[in-house]
C-alpha cells in the first residue's frame, strides 16, 4: 500500500473506534433500562462522548501519521500529553498512575513494568487502541504483530495485555484484506487465523475456545465462556469482541448491538468491535455519526506537535 492509503485506513479505524466507544458509553445506565433499549434497538438520543479509548487511539494514529511506525518514546509522550489535556475521560486507576508518572518524567518502560507489583498490566487498554495498526500495516502481518506489541508495551508489560493488542490488530488487518478480496476467512476459520500467531497466553486460549461457540448462542452463554470486560483484562474482553466480529461482520450496526448487549465494559468492547469492522464496512451509520463526538475535531489530534 502507498503511504496515503495506509493513513487513510488507519484514520478509518480510528473513526470506528470512536463510533463504538461513543455508542457503548451511551449505554452506561442501569442494566434493566439498558437491556430494554438494546432489545428495541433504541439509540440514546443525546450527544455521545468518547472516552480514554478514543483518546489513546488518537495517539496511535498520530504517531503512525508522523513516523510511519510505532515509535515507543513518541507514543508514550503523546499518551501522557493527551492525558494531561483532559484526564476526565474514564481512565482506569492504573492508567492514571502510569500516564501521570510518564508526564512527570519517568521512563515509560520502568513505569509499565512496575505496575501490579512488577507483573505489568494485563488490561484491555492495549487492545482498545490497536485497530489503526492493523489497518496501517494490513499488507504485512509480521509488522502488524510487531508494532501492535510495541504499542501495547508502552503501558502494558504483561503478556496478556500485549497479546490482546496483537489479536485486535491482526483481526483488523484481516478485515481490511477481506474487504479487498485478499482474505476469505470467517467465523471459525477467522478466529483460528487470529489466534494462531499469538503468544501462548490465556487470551490466545480463550480466542481458540470461541471457535466452538455458535453464532446462534445466547449472549448470556457467550459471556459466561468468554467474558464481557467487567474484569478489565485482555483475556476477559478481547475473545468476546473477536467472536462478535467473526459472526456479525456483515453489519457494523448489528455487531455493535450484539457487543453492547453483553453489558460489562461497554465502551471498550464496542470500541474494539467498531475499530475492527469499520475496516470492512463501506459506510459508517450516518444517524450514529450525528450523535457522536468526532476525534478529528478534538484538541487531542495535535498530540505530536511540540509542547
Amino acid at each position: 500500500m502507498e503511504i496515503k492509503d495506509r493513513i487513510k485506513y488507519a484514520k478509518r479505524a480510528l473513526e470506528g473506534i470512536a463510533l463504538g466507544d461513543c455508542f457503548g458509553q451511551s449505554f452506561f445506565m442501569p442494566d434493566e433500562i439498558a437491556c430494554q433499549k438494546i432489545k428495541k434497538r433504541e439509540l440514546v438520543n443525546t450527544p455521545w462522548h468518547f472516552t480514554d479509548d478514543t483518546v489513546m487511539a488518537i495517539g496511535i494514529y498520530c504517531v503512525l501519521e508522523k513516523y510511519g511506525e510505532i515509535n515507543q518514546d513518541a507514543l508514550a509522550k503523546v499518551f501522557a500529553k493527551n492525558y494531561a489535556l483532559d484526564w476526565h475521560r474514564g481512565y482506569g486507576g492504573t492508567a492514571h498512575s502510569i500516564l501521570q508518572s510518564i508526564r512527570e518524567g519517568q521512563h515509560w518502560r520502568d513505569v509499565a513494568s512496575g505496575a501490579f507489583d512488577g507483573m505489568g498490566s494485563m488490561g484491555n487498554g492495549g487492545a482498545m487502541r490497536a485497530a489503526p495498526i492493523g489497518a496501517y500495516f494490513a499488507d504485512d502481518l509480521d509488522k502488524v504483530l510487531y508494532y501492535a506489541q510495541a504499542s501495547a508495551e508502552v503501558t502494558h508489560a504483561h503478556i496478556e495485555g500485549i497479546t490482546g493488542a496483537m489479536a485486535v490488530a491482526t483481526a483488523s488487518a484481516l478485515f481490511l484484506n477481506k474487504k479487498f478480496g485478499h482474505y476469505c476467512g470467517q467465523g471459525e476459520s477467522f478466529l483460528r487465523d487470529v489466534a494462531d500467531p499469538l503468544p501462548e497466553s490465556d487470551t490466545k486460549y480463550k480466542i481458540l475456545s470461541a471457535i466452538s461457540i455458535k453464532k446462534e448462542s445466547s449472549i448470556d452463554f457467550v459471556v459466561s465462556v468468554l467474558g464481557n470486560g467487567l474484569k478489565l483484562t485482555a483475556q476477559d474482553t478481547v475473545p468476546f469482541c473477536l467472536w462478535c466480529a467473526a459472526y456479525f461482520y456483515t453489519s457494523l450496526e448489528e455487531a455493535l448491538w450484539i457487543a453492547v448487549s453483553a453489558l460489562g465494559d461497554r465502551d471498550t468492547i464496542c470500541a474494539i468491535v467498531g475499530g475492527m469492522l469499520s475496516l470492512y464496512t463501506d459506510e459508517l451509520p450516518q444517524q450514529w455519526l450525528r450523535y457522536m463526538e468526532h476525534p478529528e475535531n478534538s484538541v487531542f489530534m495535535n498530540c505530536t506537535s511540540d509542547d
